[in-house]
């Protein structure tokens, strides 16, 4: 069985915040500019869930990370459920 490189691509998107990839420029010291791209500060994290006795896998910016610590891994669970995303 072979895997195509496309099935095993993941996007770069914040679970939590929708943070995406932006494009800019790359500018040089003579003012040269080339695009290039913004990749947000993305983790893969586990969460214990309790209610559930099971881990949950998200993948985080680092704001995102703090939105769980601020809020809890319920309510933010409870939020991309509400979107309805997978979890």
């Amino acid at each position: 069985m072979t895997i195509s490189v496309e099935a095993t691509k993941m996007s770069k998107v914040c679970q939590v915040t929708g943070k995406r990839p932006m494009s800019g420029n790359n500018v040089s010291h003579a003012k040269n500019r080339t695009r290039r791209r913004f990749e947000p500060n993305l983790h893969s994290h586990r969460f214990w869930i309790e209610e559930e006795k099971r881990f949950v896998k998200l993948r985080l910016s680092a704001k995102g990370i703090r939105i769980v610590d601020k809020l809890g891994i319920k309510q933010v669970l409870a939020d991309i459920r509400q979107r309805g995303e997978k979890v």
